[in-house]
């Protein structure tokens, strides 16, 4: 497979909200699909979080079924309230708004399995 390694070009499909206003109207509009989302709420001074933002982008291009968003808890702390996130990095794992799974910490393993679970049915 011919792929190109020209990585300033390539966009990451995560999509990232810089207010809570956008963020709700999208996660509105997200209801009434039946498409996973992975919510990643991380900050910029995490660890962890830093660690987790290539995997991200890589499960982003593998699995275009699923819809990845990613949330800075310090710009949009009302919404890390609203999840009830207390950790970082906390992915939400979301169908027709409702909170079908969740994985706290790094671990790209049990992310990837529950993804995996969750994207099919």
């Amino acid at each position: 497979m011919g792929a190109s390694h020209s990585s300033s070009s390539k966009s990451s499909r995560v999509l990232t909200f810089n207010s809570s206003a956008s963020w709700k109207i999208h996660f509105e509009e997200a209801k009434s699909t039946g498409k996973l989302m992975v919510i990643d709420f991380s900050a910029t001074w995490c660890g962890p979080c830093r660690f987790m933002e290539p995997v991200i982008n890589e499960f982003a291009e593998k699995y275009t079924d699923v819809e990845f968003v990613k949330i800075d808890v310090d710009e949009l702390s009302d919404v890390a309230q609203e999840f009830g996130v207390q950790g970082m990095p906390t992915f939400l794992l979301i169908k027709r708004g409702t909170e079908v799974d969740k994985v706290v910490g790094a671990k790209k393993e049990e992310l990837q399995k529950k993804i995996e679970a969750h994207r099919k049915n």
